[in-house]
Formats: structure tokens, sequence, C-alpha cells
């Protein structure tokens, strides 16, 4: 996995810094529902025991950068 600058900055963010890269690395390889953007980009969600939270990242079209990651309250497995 590489990641954007972007990904960089917002991860100093106060609502962000907790977000633990072992758990980034999970919904990377393990997600339980992935979307393809029309732009190319991929979302990917898992839920995270230790927070019992759901997880999304974006990773850009080269499948291997993560661009953002940040807990999802909106996000409704149950609905899917």
């Amino acid at each position: 996995m590489n990641f954007t600058q972007y990904f960089l900055l917002t991860r100093e963010r106060e609502d962000r810094k907790d977000i633990k890269i072992e758990w980034i690395e999970f919904v990377f390889y393990h997600p339980i529902f992935e979307v393809l953007q029309s732009d190319g980009r991929i979302r990917r969600w898992a839920h995270i025991e230790e927070v019992d939270k759901y997880l999304r990242i974006i990773i850009l079209e080269d499948s291997i950068t993560i661009h953002n990651a940040f807990f999802d309250r909106n996000f409704k497995p149950n609905e899917l």
C-alpha cells in the first residue's frame, strides 16, 4: 500500500489521528463491501471490532494507493 499526501495530511486531524494503520490494512484486504466510483477510485468498508465502528477507505484507481480513511457513521451493512 501507498499513501497520498492528502491522506498523510488528513491523518493529523483530531478525528482521524487514532485510526491505526493496521485497521486500514484490514479494510484494504478484508472489505465487507466495495464500490467502484465513476472516477475509478474504490471505496471499501469493514467493521473494526476494537472500536465497534465501520471504517471506510478510498483507494486510487491504481488499486494500491490509499487516499482517505475515516469512520463512516452513515454506513449501514444491513442495507446492502
